[in-house]
């Protein structure tokens, strides 16, 4: 059995810099005095929860912690991978609520089908986003109580709370896979269909992949090239799926594509913001996943001559 080489991963470190909360997680059951309330607002904290962990024996009560009771670097603020996706594709962020089996290709066609992925739950289709990214973590822990009063007449019910933040410094890591990117499967066999095509609709739907790749970068030349049988390397039975495969071209555009958009994400809500400052890059031919993570001195962050590696092959059918 050959082994497949190459790049397998680009692997990659974020940087960012904001004020404030732009992710925040709601009001919170705390403890004011000995008594719950439910007027204090939390962003989100890693590993934080409200429980002090002491349980009242006769009634198996367990006792809730103060709001000012939470240290920064123990539980960090951080910005969910989900939020970080919704704003990194938020001119698509709502286009999937009108897409069904009939214009699927065009979600797959578009940034959104090859690179976030995508469940359409009328049919199943489906592809798998090739995009990793972790959460977003803040690394200088300034956050702080702060009160609150409602205007108008003043009793128990017209003060709240919210832990909030002044500066901000993120760390978040993330990783491309080649061999989700670069296949697209066209049929039901492996239960992993971006959809069904039919008999002659395989060379046109790779032609509209291919045009639009290279609408994101006119000085090159990529191909989406469409076959009845991609066989996964390595497998015992030359059986494979009726699918799309990305050349090496039209993979780099993918790539680099997505690291532009990471750098130049920018968040403003809920009277924070965030903003991406700088991206390391390790194009891994190895199989350490996130190498840049654990092993910075083996990174490589230039392509070089190196080509991305390829995991499927077009056989004829037996």
């Amino acid at each position: 059995m050959s082994k497949i080489t190459g790049i397998k991963s680009v692997d990659f470190k974020i940087k960012a810099f904001g004020h404030g909360v732009v992710n925040w997680n709601g009001p919170t059951s705390l403890s004011n005095e000995g008594k719950t309330v439910d007027n204090h607002t939390l962003p989100k904290l890693r590993g934080y929860t409200n429980l002090t962990g002491k349980i009242k024996e006769e009634t198996g009560y367990k006792y809730k912690k103060e709001a000012t009771d939470i240290n920064f670097k123990e539980t960090p603020l951080y910005i969910s991978q989900n939020c970080i996706r919704h704003h990194l594709f938020k001119e698509q962020a709502f286009d999937l609520h009108y897409a069904d089996k009939q214009n699927v290709d065009e979600v797959l066609a578009s940034l959104t089908g090859l690179i976030r992925g995508y469940v359409i739950p009328s049919s199943q289709f489906k592809r798998t986003s090739p995009l990793l990214i972790e959460d977003f973590v803040d690394q200088l822990g300034n956050g702080n109580f702060e009160q609150f009063g409602q205007a108008g007449e003043r009793d128990s019910s017209s003060f709240f709370s919210k832990t909030t933040f002044g500066d901000t410094q993120y760390e978040a890591y993330g990783s491309i896979s080649i061999e989700q990117l670069q296949f697209i499967s066209l049929d039901n066999k492996f239960d992993r269909a971006s959809m069904v095509i039919e008999d002659t609709q395989g060379e046109e739907l790779a032609q509209k992949v291919t045009d639009f790749i290279q609408s994101l970068d006119n000085s090159r030349e990529p191909k989406a090239v469409f076959h009845d049988n991609y066989v996964r390397k390595g497998t015992i039975f030359d059986i494979g799926e009726t699918g799309i495969l990305l050349d090496e071209t039209a993979i780099d555009i993918l790539i680099n594509t997505t690291l532009q958009m990471l750098q130049d994400l920018a968040i403003k809500q809920a009277k924070g913001y965030m903003y991406v400052d700088k991206i390391e890059v390790d194009y891994n031919d190895s199989n350490k996943m996130m190498r840049i993570k654990r092993s910075p001195d083996e990174v490589s962050s230039n392509k070089g001559n190196l080509n991305y590696a390829v995991y499927f092959e077009g056989k004829d059918v037996k």
